[in-house]
């Protein structure tokens, strides 16, 4: 992939340059014009990309931001009598996965979410959100039970991504993850995603394989974190905003592509400037998503599934 573009300075360098050999002599039987229109399309349109690029910078900040209502704040605030279910009955119990049963409406469902926690001990304790192979496998246990009650499935993804340690691969993390992909494909129960911050590679599609798919509209969802593709592909950390634009990481772009289904839209600013409002907002449309899903048997919710995955990265001329 080509490197970042050139700076909009070095093209009105290069501008200048050709009005200023204009003025020679020498030049004057040399035609400019072509090179000058093609000069000024090539300002116009970085000039374009950097307010796309500046614009999805924003995002990818707020998705970030510290004071953003975590999946602990849902489910205190949507859920009543919200029971944890702690440990794999494999290893241990990993607290960057909080997973367990809960009431919305009078109605029992699963929930399980990632927990980055809400100051510098807890983001510490937690792993800052990035799951080990025992916080997979402890939603896989979750699901399973909801599978065999027929509990409706609801998840809040919002990790930079897996733990990527040596430690967390060698105990399996892609098996964890795999795994996990895998049994929500399965499920004959109604699954329900929401995407509240970050969306990071792996250890956020672990969460997302739903019937119903929903991320708030400053979230993120990628194959990789801008700085990653930054690194990887130009090993250039400069080029972090500009990666972010190319990976189509926001909510729009991504409900253009029909990875999600909607767009949870929040109050002005960020839904840290209002978490009681957001959280009241994403009950709603959890509770609208479950009624749009409740018709449907098992087998047609695994079908449902399975069909909305397979058309993605299909792309028409």
């Amino acid at each position: 992939m080509d490197k970042p573009v050139k700076s909009e300075q070095n093209l009105i360098k290069s501008l200048e340059k050709i009005n200023l050999f204009k003025k020679f002599n020498f030049f004057s039987g040399l035609n400019f014009k072509n090179a000058r229109i093609n000069l000024i399309n090539k300002i116009k349109k970085l000039r374009k990309e950097t307010r796309i690029t500046e614009r999805t910078w924003k995002i990818v900040e707020l998705s970030r931001n510290e004071n953003r209502p975590k999946t602990i704040d849902y489910i205190n605030n949507i859920f009543e009598d919200f029971i944890e279910l702690s440990g794999d009955r494999l290893s241990s119990d990993d607290k960057s996965i909080i997973a367990g049963l809960g009431s919305i409406n009078g109605r029992t469902a699963a929930v399980i979410g990632h927990n980055k926690g809400k100051d510098l001990k807890e983001r510490i304790d937690y792993n800052f959100g990035m799951p080990n192979p025992s916080g997979y496998r402890k939603s896989r246990r979750i699901m399973e039970l909801a599978d065999r009650f027929n509990f409706p499935v609801i998840t809040f993804i919002d990790t930079p991504g897996a733990n990527p340690a040596i430690e967390a691969e060698d105990n399996g993390q892609a098996n964890a993850i795999s795994g996990n992909i895998e049994y929500m494909f399965r499920l004959r129960v109604p699954s329900i995603a929401i995407l509240i911050g970050e969306g990071g590679s792996g250890g956020a599609l672990a969460l997302a394989i739903g019937n119903y798919i929903m991320m708030l509209e400053n979230s993120t969802y990628s194959v990789i974190s801008p700085e990653g593709c930054a690194a990887i592909l130009w090993k250039d950390q400069t080029a972090v905003k500009q990666a972010a634009s190319m990976l189509r990481l926001t909510a729009k772009d991504l409900l253009n592509l029909k990875v999600i289904d909607k767009i949870i839209h929040e109050p002005l600013g960020g839904a840290q400037n209002e978490p009681e409002r957001i959280i009241k907002i994403v009950k709603e449309n959890i509770m609208a998503a479950l009624s749009k899903l409740d018709g449907l048997s098992g087998e047609e919710l695994k079908l449902h599934r399975a069909q909305k995955f397979e058309i993605l990265g299909f792309v028409k001329e």
